[in-house]
């Protein structure tokens, strides 16, 4: 297949349809059949990225291994087709006219004066069609973020209906809209997506192939309608009803030819359907299972998107185990000693979640006490494993005081610092360490018997270190430092080799845990959980 090919995938009616998950059970379909594939976001908000979002705002900031803070769905590219995206796969509007007004401010445009068309939407076609030009990717599947109508993604709708002018049968629109249910009319009712496509029609976009989000079965004759009214083929009206998991999407869509009629629109032969055997087992496996294990999340957002990796590799891992993941929120700013045995008790495993800033983070060294002291299988990733440190210091080597400098400048038992060459950066993130970092695993520990290897590489973002100053003193007390970064001595690792699981880790692991190949941590980590 010589030239890239362009998918599309915008959604009407409503915000949240699951875009994202579309998109990835495409790029799944069109993986299984052999055809190279990537997938990209293009985000209408004006921030650079979502690291500085709030994640009720946004969800969970996922980062790429080269070190870009991407939206939460390049975490459902990754889990579902098993690929790297990297900071090319993620724009943001704010990117976009970033990159024109520094091009303008370097005079790259000899005096013109600057606009939305055609510089602006120029710069989207040309971030569109950036990986496949670079890598000659057979498939690009590019997710526009919000609205069909809202004001800010209009330059984005107009860059597609240049691309689709430009590209032919390379190129094509997957449109993604909600059928309510009117439960005192009975009735489905077609009339949102019947605006929602004339709304796109007004932009000179007509969909190709329509998905309709439903929490009921879509008759043959309201497809019908559908197909009627919005100008697609009846062969292009696909239902997308809820599932009890998000990975029985390609499934349903594989049932109901999507990937064929995509192949068919764009020209090329359609062939044997895939099996997905191994996808398949990994959903057997899960069906399956019918005993739970029980685990603590224990963090201070109330949001399940904040915690979205976090979520999918527990499940996952339980998967593998043959288990169930049963999750209990736990928030952390209302954990007291005097409540912390009635929230935790009943927990096969608790985890302590990531975040930044002070926020809840005593509920936190409540819950770790606990935890150390009723030898329950834990968990700590990035400020988790923190705060593992700070509870250590002051409740095994007796420093009452410390703490991370991030929580309290003038802690002397800084065993959580920033580190010196960091201390002159201003501006929020110049100072993280974002991105895969190597590690190195001290032979012996319960971590290399989990990774199965010496040498690792795995995803970070943050800005506070372990302080070496006290490593002596902790391995002497017995918390071992047993990763650590080969060129900077940083330590990644943390575990207690005497209790039965007590690992930290500053990176995040969740990052990189996949359907078909789960992260060795959790798988080693519910194992635990289940013994217990």
């Amino acid at each position: 297949m010589a030239e890239t090919k362009y998918i599309f995938v915008t959604g009407g009616v409503a915000s949240s349809l699951g875009k994202g998950i579309i998109s990835s059970s495409i790029g799944k379909l069109l993986q299984a059949r052999g055809y190279s594939v990537t997938i990209q976001k293009f985000d209408p908000y004006i921030n650079i990225d979502p690291g500085t979002l709030n994640p009720y705002e946004h969800g969970e900031c996922y980062v790429t291994v080269d070190g870009h803070e991407a939206d939460l769905d390049l975490g459902h590219y990754e889990r579902f087709l098993g690929i790297q995206t990297t900071k090319a796969n993620n724009i943001t509007t704010g990117r976009i006219y970033k990159s024109v007004i520094d091009k303008e401010r370097r005079g790259d445009y000899l005096g013109k004066t600057i606009q939305i068309i055609p510089h602006i939407t120029d710069e989207i076609k040309r971030n569109v069609k950036l990986l496949g030009n670079k890598y000659k990717y057979d498939f690009v599947i590019t997710e526009i973020g919000g609205t069909v109508g809202d004001i800010e993604s209009l330059p984005y709708l107009e860059s597609i209906r240049q691309l689709k002018w430009e590209l032919g049968t390379n190129a094509l629109c997957v449109h993604l809209t909600y059928v309510p249910y009117l439960a005192a009319a009975g009735e489905l009712k077609t009339k949102p997506t019947q605006h929602s496509v004339k709304e796109l029609q007004s932009v000179g976009i007509q969909p190709d192939i329509l998905v309709l989000r439903t929490e009921h079965d879509l008759s043959q004759g309201l497809r019908k309608k559908v197909a009627l009214f919005c100008n697609v083929d009846e062969s292009a009206v696909i239902q997308s009803k809820d599932m009890p998991t998000i990975y029985e999407v390609p499934l349903r869509m594989q049932e109901q030819h999507l990937d064929a009629t995509i192949l068919r629109k764009m020209g090329l032969p359609v062939g044997e359907t895939p099996a997905l055997g191994p996808w398949r087992d990994f959903l057997d496996r899960r069906h399956r299972a019918t005993e739970t294990v029980r685990i603590g999340l224990v963090g201070k957002y109330d949001l399940q998107d904040a915690y979205k990796s976090i979520l999918e590799a527990l499940s996952q891992a339980a998967t593998y185990n043959d288990r169930k993941a049963d999750i209990h929120f736990i928030n952390s700013e209302k954990l007291t000693d005097q409540n912390v045995e009635e929230q935790l008790s009943s927990m096969d495993g608790v985890i302590i979640c990531p975040g930044f800033g002070q926020r809840g983070i005593e509920g936190k060294f409540v819950a770790l006490k606990y935890c150390r002291t009723h030898n329950v299988p834990t968990f700590g990733i990035c400020l988790g494993m923190q705060c593992m440190a700070i509870e250590f210091a002051r409740n095994v080597l007796g420093y009452a005081d410390a703490n991370s400098r991030e929580m309290d400048e003038k802690t002397p038992h800084n065993v959580i610092d920033i580190m010196e060459e960091q201390k002159s950066v201003t501006h929020m993130g110049g100072t993280m360490r974002l991105g895969a970092y190597e590690c190195v695993l001290t032979p012996g520990s319960k971590v290399m018997e989990a990774y199965q290897t010496e040498h690792i590489k795995e995803r970070h973002r943050h800005r506070y270190e372990f302080n070496n100053d006290f490593k002596a003193e902790f391995e002497k007390a017995g918390m071992n430092c047993v990763g650590l970064n080969p060129e900077s001595d940083l330590v990644e690792i943390i575990e207690i080799p005497t209790l039965k699981w007590f690992i930290g880790t500053q990176f995040h692991p969740e990052y990189s845990s996949t359907v078909l190949k789960p992260h060795p941590l959790f798988l080693s980590f519910i194992r635990a959980a289940i013994g217990q």
